[in-house]
């Protein structure tokens, strides 16, 4: 058809010839027609309509209690706990007399179920890092805050406070369920002081750490099985092995050792059930039980901030 411009083929450069005439087309990174260049904005620098704040421990603290908080594991283990606790408790509260308390105090209730209800936190302490190696999402936590100390500590931060408020909270209402049945006038239940809150403070603590303990554990060792099997011995064999050593002459002195510095007996001594006139002799004080708890919990928790820093996921 005549009377119709014709385009020519496409040169390099970018340029089309038509009707005789060529038009060249800005290459990357020339010049617009107002003037500007294309990449003003990759020179003046992106800024993000949304605040991004450099990361801190708070962002790691809000995500570590999300994760509690948002799994049924961490829910049942206290749950549990919480009824173990205030559970045999009430019920001893209830087959005890008021005289009984002119022996023991108000606290002893609580530590029955504290001895069984101490597995849940040890249990709740391995989940709260093996689970995320189980399903995968520690892949995801380390990519998005790499630095992995930070992350190991606000697991540690929100546990123990999470722990320790749980185990506190229960001792409470079993001790002040007992201060309420068993004390008043004419109750003959003795004289009792603040030393026994402080002991039962005390108690919660060293459970507290005996969970902490266990998220070591399960930090180091990756497994939930694995850990939650080492914890339990580390509570229960002592006593045992203890015993079996004391019938040889031999391993005499071990055995003591084992029999006095345990879990079992640090708890009860912790809330005033044992005594150097009672059925072990020359019963460790108070604070040679907590330091030998904060020595080992101490070390493992070292041990895993040097392994998860340098292993890979």
């Amino acid at each position: 058809m005549t009377g119709l411009p014709t385009t020519g083929p496409m040169t390099s450069g970018g340029s089309t010839k038509s009707g005789g005439s060529s038009t060249s087309a800005p290459a990357s990174g020339g010049s617009t027609p107002g003037g500007t260049t294309t990449n003003a904005a990759e020179k003046a620098g992106y800024s993000s309509p949304l605040p991004s704040p450099r990361p801190h421990l708070g962002h790691a603290l809000a995500s570590e209690w999300t994760k509690m908080t948002s799994v049924r594991s961490t829910m049942w283990t206290l749950s549990l706990l919480v009824a173990t606790v205030v559970g045999i408790g009430l019920l001893l509260i209830a087959n005890t007399n008021n005289e009984d308390y002119d022996r023991i105090p108000f606290t002893t209730p609580a530590i029955f179920g504290l001895l069984i209800g101490q597995l849940s936190v040890m249990v709740l302490g391995v989940l709260t890092m093996t689970s995320e190696h189980g399903t995968g999402l520690i892949r995801t936590t380390f990519t998005a805050a790499p630095e992995r100390h930070r992350v190991l500590t606000a697991k540690y931060i929100v546990f123990s406070l999470t722990a320790f408020l749980v185990t506190a909270a229960s001792v409470f209402v079993v001790t002040l369920a007992a201060t309420i049945v068993h004390s008043g006038a004419g109750a003959g239940a003795g004289r009792h002081g603040s030393s026994e809150w402080t002991g039962a403070l005390l108690g919660s603590l060293y459970v507290t750490l005996l969970g902490v303990l266990a998220l070591a554990l399960g930090a180091l060792l990756r497994h939930a099985a694995g850990a939650i099997a080492t914890m339990i011995g580390v509570v229960t064999l002592p006593p045992v092995i203890g015993a079996v050593l004391n019938i040889w002459e031999a391993g005499k002195s071990a055995g003591e050792t084992l029999l006095q510095y345990n879990a079992p007996v640090a708890l009860m001594q912790l809330f005033g059930l044992t005594g150097n006139d009672g059925g072990l002799n020359a019963v460790p004080g108070d604070t040679a039980q907590m330091t030998l708890v904060l020595l080992v919990t101490g070390t493992a928790v070292a041990a895993s901030y040097v392994v998860v820093g340098r292993r890979d996921i």
